[in-house]
């Protein structure tokens, strides 16, 4: 046996390390060797193809890549099993070509393939069994493409599929059963087509959708149960959708959403028969809308929301108890409305208001904005401070530069009826009356009436009587029911002031003739006994002609009877009603005197 000398480690280890560094190093250059000559790799299996202005897929690319970017390439078919020795392929992306062409069959052999990026090619349809060979597909987006029509079973083998980018295309139809087999789909999104209604059918395939995104569509309403099946839908969005004006009272039936965004259209006021039977909704966005008010009550039916958005509209006016009912309601976006004031009973408590958006909004400081100066250390108006627009002392002012007194400032004026003279007006039946009705205070009080029956006019209600604009009561064509006292309210947040009233309308007067023939007058004779006595004047002349045209028109019709019979009858002479014939003759008598003697026929 021969003994060799010692090993000298430090000299083995320096003679030996590049052989180490390139054992280790194998797999990376062995990577990057495969490469193809357009294309760069990197050594997580990723292969960059990207803006080369290849034509066709480059050959090369190791099988083992994971990663395959060929966008920004001049790519026009897909053919089929084109990619089928990538089969470790789980990302593949296609965007920013030509392609407008792909053959069924062009995924196959791509088992691990999870996100297919298509975006910004030229495709015009997607025929059926596109997508076979892709069982664990996630995401697909075929968006900002050419596509007219989603034909039945389009994407029928994508059973995996997650996600849906079908936006930005010329969508003008979608098939009945186009999304059936996605079956585990939980986002859509379906923008800037040509869609002019909800694709109902459709969506009805999509039993586990989570989010449905509609967004730049031309539809112009919202049919009654137009997303049913859809019951784990959380999300839905309708944005910039400029025809859109009515949804349904049923419209949104079914669904357990807990986020609403219907936002950029043109709503004129809150769908709240549509929101009512949304129990689980949580966010509400109305954001951009030309929605002018917020009623009362009118939203109690929404347990759980706890915040709403409506920026950017025609906000005039949100009623008191607006959000009553909401224990859970904490922020109010607002901004960027018509507001001049918001006052604390639009809340059911302003205790868990957190977030209040006022900025943007002519806001008149006066008491009715007090509360909000009390809590403003507590509420998070999100580095936007509200401002007032008046009075003019304060203008321009923000609400964080007022100290917490304020002698001065958020004060209100009762309201007064500068003129309380009592007004009496009396005229004649079908003319028009007028009640007057000026008042003063801070903020401007508004005007109502009460009618003798106890009927409440404000300048909403039109019609016969209605409140002017100046809180004048005017009554066209009077009727003697109109008569009676009525009252003026006007009415602020500091206080009501009342005036009396009182109109007498005359009744019409008719002159009839006296049994002497010769006129009298009678006089209140309203329009309706007027109209029931020409009623009895026409039943009285119906009667008489029907007793004289009766005998009349028997007469006639028997005579019509007589002469029809004679005519048909050529002549002949027609038996008596006890059996025997009518003679005229002496010849005729003669004959019938004798018994069994024939009468004979006249010549």
């Amino acid at each position: 046996m021969v003994v060799g000398p010692p090993l000298d480690f430090p000299s083995v280890q320096s003679r030996w390390t590049p052989l180490f560094v390139l054992i280790l190093a194998a797999p990376i250059v062995g990577f990057g060797q495969g490469c193809p000559s357009k294309c760069d790799c990197s050594s997580q299996k990723a292969v960059f193809c990207n803006g080369r202005r290849l034509t066709s897929t480059p050959g090369g690319i190791p099988p083992e890549s994971e990663l395959l970017d060929l966008s920004r390439n001049r790519l026009h078919t897909l053919h089929q099993g084109m990619f089928s020795r990538l089969r470790a392929l789980k990302e593949l992306d296609l965007s920013e070509n030509a392609i407008s062409n792909i053959e069924p069959g062009a995924f196959n052999g791509l088992p691990k393939l999870m996100t297919l990026q298509l975006k910004r090619n030229s495709l015009k349809i997607i025929p059926v069994g596109v997508f076979t060979g892709l069982p664990n597909l996630t995401v697909l987006d075929i968006s900002r493409n050419k596509i007219v029509i989603f034909l039945d079973h389009s994407f029928k083998d994508l059973a995996n599929l997650r996600k849906l980018e079908a936006g930005d295309n010329h969508l003008v139809f979608v098939s009945s059963r186009a999304f059936g087999g996605l079956h585990r789909l939980r986002h859509l999104t379906l923008e800037k087509c040509n869609l002019t209604g909800i694709p109902t059918p459709a969506l009805s395939h999509l039993h586990h959708l989570v989010e449905l995104r509609f967004r730049v569509l031309n539809i112009s309403v919202v049919p009654n149960y137009s997303f049913r099946k859809l019951h784990h839908l959380k999300v839905l969005e309708i944005h910039l959708c400029p025809f859109l004006t009515t949804l349904e009272s049923y419209s949104l039936f079914g669904l357990n959403v807990t986020s609403l965004s219907i936002t950029k259209c043109n709503l004129s006021i809150i769908p709240y028969e549509a929101f009512k039977h949304l129990v689980y909704l949580r966010f509400l966005d109305l954001s951009y809308n030309p929605i002018s008010v917020i009623h009362g009550r009118k939203l109690r039916d929404l347990l759980r929301l706890q915040e709403f958005h409506l920026t950017g509209g025609r906000l005039a006016t949100i009623e008191n108890k607006a959000f009553q009912g909401l224990f859970y309601f904490r922020l109010l976006n607002v901004s960027g409305n018509v507001l001049q004031t918001l006052e604390e009973g639009v809340f059911h408590s302003v205790g868990n208001l957190e977030v209040l958006r006022l900025d943007g909004n002519p806001l008149a400081c006066d008491c009715r904005l007090l509360w909000i100066i009390r809590r403003r250390r507590r509420l998070n108006f999100e580095a936007q401070q509200p401002a007032c627009a008046s009075p003019s002392t304060v203008e321009g002012k923000v609400f964080r530069e007022f100290s917490e007194v304020l002698p001065d400032h958020f004060t209100c004026r009762k309201s007064k009826i500068i003129d309380q003279t009592l007004q009496s007006v009396s005229i004649e039946e079908g003319g028009q009356a007028m009640l007057r009705c000026r008042s003063d205070g801070d903020p401007a009080p508004t005007i109502s009436w009460v009618t003798p029956r106890r009927i409440h006019l404000d300048a909403k209600r039109k019609g016969r009587v209605r409140v002017l604009s100046d809180g004048s009561l005017e009554i066209q064509y009077a009727l003697p029911q109109d008569s009676g006292p009525y009252r003026c309210i006007a009415s602020n947040v500091a206080g009501n002031d009342t005036l009396l009233a009182h109109i007498q309308v005359r009744p019409f007067s008719v002159d009839l003739p006296n049994s002497s023939g010769l006129p009298s007058n009678v006089s209140f004779i309203n329009t309706t006994e007027a109209f029931h006595l020409i009623l009895v004047d026409i039943n009285t002349l119906v009667g008489v002609l029907a007793i004289g045209v009766m005998p009349f028109l028997c007469s006639v019709t028997v005579c019509f009877l007589f002469i029809l019979l004679w005519s048909r009858s050529g002549g002949r002479v027609k038996r008596q009603a006890d059996g025997r014939s009518p003679c005229c003759s002496r010849s005729c008598k003669a004959g019938a005197s004798k018994p069994g003697t024939a009468v004979q026929k006249p010549r």
